[in-house]
């Protein structure tokens, strides 16, 4: 099972891509899974996920979401649409704001979403000793000890605002990205991350290429920009954050 759903890719070189980490304090890692799983995981992201909606609309408001089952309640329909429009006027004004599908892995455990299902078993992955410890290799931060996880869907109209995920507290070390979309995301199609000098300024943007892993110490200034309505896919992809507590 372990084969069909999650496997390194054993020819990574390892000592470059920590070099690498070491010098920008970000990082991309083309190739990262076995193209199989790789190929797997998207399937299921596409076909076998219970897409929900998280957003929020304003750095001092709270984040909310819903499960997708819950989104066929009229009046939670009716309170999305609303809170979408509460995004929109919050980026307008330059405050923090984001909204995208979402298929949280923690939570779906903790209140069995789907016991025993594909989700449930990529959160033990990303918590295994061979994943913590390639990511304690490469970022050399040997006091990782647990990853989160989310899954999300950037489609049309979806962004994430310019932040710094500042959650020292929570034991946030390194935020991570494993990108699963379509073979050619088109540069048009927006749905990059983006990471910002202290101008505001763009220094480097990363392309949510299949297969590829981005890893960035935390806290530094970064956005997902914004995916056109004109984009034909959504932008797949499991993030969250390597943590030591």
């Amino acid at each position: 099972m372990a084969k069909a759903l999650f496997e390194l890719n054993p020819d990574l070189d390892r000592t470059a891509l920590a070099e690498r980490f070491s010098l920008a304090r970000r990082l991309q890692v083309e190739d990262i899974l076995t193209d199989e799983t790789a190929r797997e995981l998207r399937q299921i992201m596409v076909s076998g996920t219970e897409w929900g909606v998280a957003l929020q609309a304003g750095a001092t408001a709270p984040p909310r979401s819903w499960r997708g089952r819950e989104l066929r309640d009229p009046a939670v329909g009716r309170e999305v649409v609303e809170l979408v429009k509460e995004t929109d006027k919050a980026a307008a004004q330059g405050d923090y704001a984001y909204r995208s599908h979402r298929y949280s892995l923690v939570e779906g455990l903790q209140k069995e979403w789907q016991p025993g299902g594909p989700y449930e078993l990529l959160l033990e992955y990303l918590n295994a000793p061979d994943f913590l410890g390639f990511m304690r290799e490469i970022t050399g931060i040997p006091e990782l000890v647990k990853a989160d996880g989310h899954a999300s869907c950037f489609g049309p109209n979806h962004f994430l605002g310019r932040h710094n995920d500042s959650h020292v507290a929570e034991g946030w070390k390194v935020a991570y990205v494993l990108n699963l979309t379509i073979d050619d995301w088109h540069p048009d199609w927006g749905g990059y991350l983006v990471f910002y000098d202290e101008t505001g300024n763009i220094e480097t943007g990363f392309m949510p290429r299949f297969n590829t892993l981005n890893l960035f110490l935390v806290p530094q200034d970064h956005a997902v920009t914004y995916v056109p309505p004109f984009a034909p896919r959504g932008r797949y992809a499991i993030s969250g954050w390597l943590r030591d507590r």
